[in-house]
C-alpha cells in the first residue's frame, strides 16, 4: 500500500518551488542583468531562450531541432529578433526542462500557487520519491500528448514552456484522493469573496473550463495539456489505487483512511 506522510514537511513541493523561481530569476524574463536591460533585448532574449530550453512539438515528434525553414515561418517577437536555429538541442530533454521555464511573472506566480496549494497533499499521501516521478511524468505526459495533437500548423513549431501539465496532473491527482475535501475559491459576487467549496466541485469546473477553451483559444495557452495532465494524473492515481490495493478516497488531508 501506498504511504500515508502525516507528519513529513512537503520537501519535493517546496523544492520544485525554489526550483521553478530560482530558473524564472535567472532568466531573460526573471532580473538577471545577462540579457541586457532594455525591454526589447530582453523580450528578444526571451523568444531564443525558450526556443532553446521550450519543447516544441514539431522537435519531439521529429527528435531533431527546427530547420531554417521551418523557423521561416514564425512570427518574430520583433521584427529584428528572428527565431534562431538551436543546434545541438536534445527535444526529449527539452520535454523536461520546459516544465522550468515560464513566460512571465503571472504565469510563474498562478502556476506555484496551485502546486503551493494543492501538491502538499497529494506528497503527503504518495510520499516524496512516488510524488517527484508522478509530477514530471504527467508533465512528460501532457507535453508529450500536446505535441502529438498539434502535429501540424504553426502551434507545432512554438515551444511550449511551464509546469501547468504537470500541476494539472497534481490537481487530478488530488481529485482522486481528496474528492471531499473543501477548497477555498474566490467567488466574484461584487468583490471577490472566499467561499469553500468540495474539491470535486472546484476542480470539476477548472477541468471543463480548460476543456471548453482548448476549442475556443488561440495561440497563447496550451488548454489541451492541461486537459491531459489532469486526466492523466487522475486515471494514474485511479488505476495505481486499484493496483495496489491503495484505500478509498479520504475526506481532507492529513485525516487516516
Amino acid at each position: 500500500m501506498l504511504p500515508t506522510r502525516a507528519q513529513s514537511a512537503p520537501l519535493v513541493c517546496h523544492l520544485l518551488i525554489a526550483v521553478n523561481c530560482l530558473v524564472f530569476l535567472a532568466g531573460p524574463s526573471g532580473v538577471n542583468p545577462a540579457y541586457g536591460t532594455q525591454p526589447a533585448a530582453r523580450a528578444c532574449a526571451a523568444q531564443r531562450y525558450q526556443q532553446r530550453w521550450g519543447a516544441v512539438p514539431a522537435e519531439l515528434l521529429s527528435d531533431r531541432p527546427l530547420t531554417s525553414a521551418q523557423l521561416a515561418g514564425l512570427a518574430p517577437v520583433l521584427p529584428d529578433c528572428p527565431p534562431q536555429r538551436t543546434p545541438g538541442k536534445l527535444p526529449a530533454v527539452s520535454a523536461v526542462s520546459a516544465l522550468f521555464v515560464h513566460g512571465g511573472w503571472l504565469h510563474l506566480l498562478g502556476n506555484m500557487l496551485f502546486l503551493f496549494v494543492f501538491g502538499p497533499a497529494v506528497e503527503q499521501r504518495l510520499g516524496r520519491s512516488r510524488f517527484l516521478v508522478f509530477y514530471l511524468a504527467a508533465g512528460l505526459l501532457a507535453t508529450y500528448g500536446y505535441a502529438l495533437t498539434t502535429h501540424s500548423g504553426p502551434q507545432a513549431l512554438r515551444p511550449l514552456v511551464g509546469a501547468s501539465g504537470a500541476i494539472a496532473g497534481v490537481l487530478g491527482g488530488y481529485l482522486r484522493l481528496y474528492p471531499k475535501a473543501r477548497v477555498t475559491a474566490l467567488v466574484p459576487v461584487l468583490l471577490f469573496l472566499p467561499l469553500r467549496f468540495p474539491a470535486w466541485l472546484v476542480l470539476g469546473l477548472w477541468f471543463a473550463t480548460q476543456w471548453w477553451s482548448a476549442d475556443q483559444a488561440g495561440p497563447g495557452v496550451a488548454y489541451l495539456a492541461h486537459v491531459i495532465g489532469f486526466t492523466g494524473g487522475f486515471l494514474a492515481l485511479w488505476a495505481l489505487g486499484r493496483r495496489a490495493g491503495y484505500p478509498e478516497p479520504i475526506r481532507r488531508p492529513g485525516a487516516t483512511p
